[in-house]
């Protein structure tokens, strides 16, 4: 019995010994070589933004085909599984268009155009003839002709500002600048107000540098020639598929169905140049703008119109079924392979695209060269990462599935965007990371300033890679760049050589962006327990509720039903914090054999569905598309983000109307959105999943 006992302990010691000798390297240890100088490369970073912008790579053409080739390359290389998934999409491109301009009756008319130029030295000019000519996706074919008036940033504040002066755009074309509002809510709020044509240009005053004289290749500013392009298309996906997969032989709505469906805008548009934008401002009379209407100091006075001046505008576009390519890498999970991390950024630019998307698209292949090293090193994830490289997105999402993080970056500034329970993962995040233009702190420090604490956006836009992720099923995401907004934004001019002499001179903030980017993933993926945490979410709801409370204190809505339901989300997520350290503190060596691996996959899959309890299958009134009801896009700014948008759409409309119809309307969202915050409680306490 003693020789026996003493046996037993020294296989006990002899089994710790030999589980101490040969335990695997921690996972922090491999996250901390992932973002370590040993295995970043700015070099290849920007060989590889140099490879994708060699040509204009729009959906559907064969220089993004090849795009997508090189990006499958990347991902094979770095020993990823790997695949091209194609689908067959409705993509339209430009036929025909011309613009003129008849300054007044006794003028000869003026023809532009309508031509993006080349300048002496110009790397790309060989390439020039490949952009497509500047048009909008999606847009109305037509031919109009009318009076021009000027209607600032084309919002619906700037047409109360006309009426208010007494000037009525119907029947007449409108000149809208860019800058406040996404391009195809300009052209359907045109439509809605009367107008027969848009027209969308981009000022000196937002994007040429306030009318200095100098701009690309000199300065970063947008050249006078320079257009925006862009899609109009007010949906999300391909039109012609909604909620259905774009296979090649998949059943699809006419022409007619698809017009009928309200998210094609009705009147012809057409994107111009800020020097032409100019041209037709000084052929408009009537009343002077306001101050704030006006444009840079050296610009002429703009004026409201209607007229003097005519333009005739003719647009005529083809719709397609194009082939298009989403790029797929995938890391299988050795623990729990069911479960993913997917990092996604989307190919496919209206011209050269060094900015939106390729830098990117750049940093994901950075991130995936980075993973196979890991990979050589002995690290395998516990749950499945997959890298997804989309396309078509520039026409309106059209391939995307959803994707965690998307990254740009063109200038200093660090920012964030994400669903909260994602708020503590990515300032711990980003104080492991330097900050790329000051390496004496962290980008944590940099994005806090001066401040406290990051100021950390949310995911309400339609327009951007999450949107199906958030908006439409529900799943936690974020969204980081360095800098906000660019003034070469879509034209010709967004290339190579702006990213290398104003964007990222030394693709510094490409390695720190692959570095977070990837270190996040490495942590939703490795890490046992998912890093979130729904106090976050609670308290931004409660913040949500003092705003609300304070904006309709006078209209007798009860607001008691929102504010239990916060509560108990609250609750949960302490509860649900709390055992989770419990699990943590029991893990000790005596335990080690009878851990409930269960109960940890359990209270994962709590945490990994709240957010889709946050979804209505009925959607936004109106918009059922968008399901999500604290986050989603504003009615008349697919790009404007808004939280409780239901809500706040009831309150906008009730506002106008007045009646106690409409303040009853209010009642009911305000009911629906108690019920998914309720729900998501239910689901984190574990009674829903």
């Amino acid at each position: 019995m003693i020789i026996k006992t003493a046996t037993a302990a020294f296989l006990a010691i002899l089994t710790s010994f030999t589980f101490l000798l040969f335990s695997p390297t921690p996972k922090s240890s491999y996250h901390s070589l992932f973002i370590s100088d040993s295995l970043s490369s700015n070099t290849s970073i920007s060989r590889h933004l140099h490879t994708l912008t060699r040509r204009p790579h729009v959906a559907g053409t064969p220089a993004n085909a090849a795009a997508a080739a090189y990006v499958l390359s990347i991902f094979t290389s770095s020993n990823l599984l790997s695949r091209i998934t194609p689908y067959h999409v409705a993509l339209t491109y430009p036929i025909s268009r011309s613009l003129s301009l008849t300054p007044s009756p006794s003028s000869p008319p003026i023809t532009f155009d309508l031509q993006q130029e080349t300048y002496p030295g110009d790397p790309y000019a060989d390439v020039a003839a490949e952009v497509l000519p500047t048009f909008h996706a999606f847009a109305k074919s037509g031919d109009v002709t009318g009076h021009v008036v000027y209607v600032n940033y084309g919002r619906v504040e700037d047409y109360e500002t006309l009426k208010k002066m007494g000037v009525n755009v119907s029947g007449t074309i409108v000149l809208a600048r860019y800058g406040e509002i996404y391009r195809g809510s300009i052209v359907q709020i045109a439509y809605e107000q009367g107008a027969v044509g848009t027209l969308v240009y981009t000022d000196r005053k937002d994007y040429g540098g306030g009318g200095g004289g100098r701009w690309f290749p000199e300065e970063k500013w947008l050249p006078p020639s320079g257009v925006q392009v862009g899609t109009v298309y007010n949906g999300i996906g391909d039109p012609t598929t909604p909620g259905w997969a774009s296979s090649e032989e998949c059943e699809r709505l006419s022409d007619e169905e698809v017009e009928k469906g309200g998210d094609l805008t009705l009147i012809p548009s057409l994107p111009i140049s800020g020097a032409d934008g100019e041209t037709i401002l000084r052929a408009i009379g009537g009343q002077v703008a306001n101050d704030d209407w006006q444009g840079s100091g050296d610009a002429p006075t703009y004026r409201v119109g209607p007229g003097p001046g005519v333009v005739h505008l003719s647009y005529a576009g083809k719709q397609v079924i194009e082939q298009i390519e989403n790029v797929i890498g995938v890391i299988e999970g050795e623990e729990e392979p069911d479960r993913f991390v997917i990092l996604g950024n989307h190919r496919d630019a209206w011209t050269f695209g060094a900015v939106d998307p390729n830098s990117g698209t750049a940093a994901l292949l950075e991130i995936a060269q980075r993973l196979g090293k890991l990979q050589e090193k002995g690290w395998k994830p516990r749950r499945t990462i997959i890298l997804c490289n989309w396309d078509a997105e520039e026409y309106g999402l059209v391939s995307l599935s959803p994707s965690v993080t998307i990254s740009i970056l063109y200038a200093p500034g660090f920012w964030a965007s994400a669903t909260p329970q994602l708020d503590e993962l990515l300032k711990q995040a980003t104080q492991q990371v330097k900050d790329p233009d000051n390496s004496s702190q962290t980008l944590y420090q940099a994005w806090i300033g001066s401040s406290s604490s990051p100021t950390i956006g949310r995911l309400g836009s339609g327009e951007s890679d999450f949107a199906a992720f958030v908006q439409y099923i529900g799943i936690p995401s974020a969204d980081m760049a360095f800098g906000k907004g660019y003034p070469v934004y879509h034209s010709m001019y967004d290339d190579f050589v702006w990213m290398e002499k104003f964007g990222d001179p030394f693709f510094h903030r490409h390695v720190a962006v692959a570095s977070l980017w990837g270190l996040i993933a490495l942590w939703l993926a490795d890490a046992e327990f998912v890093p979130f945490d729904y106090t976050s979410y609670a308290l931004e709801l409660q913040k949500y509720m003092k705003d609300l409370e304070v904006e309709i204190s006078d209209k007798n809505i009860n607001l008691t039903p929102l504010f239990k339901s916060i509560e108990e989300l609250k609750k949960a997520a302490t509860i649900i914090n709390n055992q989770r350290r419990e699990i943590e503190q029991n893990e000790g060596w005596p335990s080690i054999w009878k851990k409930d691996h269960f109960k940890v996959r359990e209270l994962n899959d709590r945490l990994m569905m709240a957010e889709r309890a946050f979804t209505d299958q009925d959607g936004l009134f109106g918009r059922s598309w968008y399901k999500h009801l604290i986050y989603g896009p504003s009615r008349n700014d697919d790009y404007g983000s808004k939280s409780l948008p239901g809500v706040d759409e009831a309150i906008e409309k009730a506002k106008r109307l007045n009646t106690a119809e409409s303040w009853k309307f209010v009642q009911h969202e305000v009911w629906r959105v108690a019920r998914v915050v309720r729900r998501a409680a239910k689901v984190i306490n574990g009674d829903l999943t």
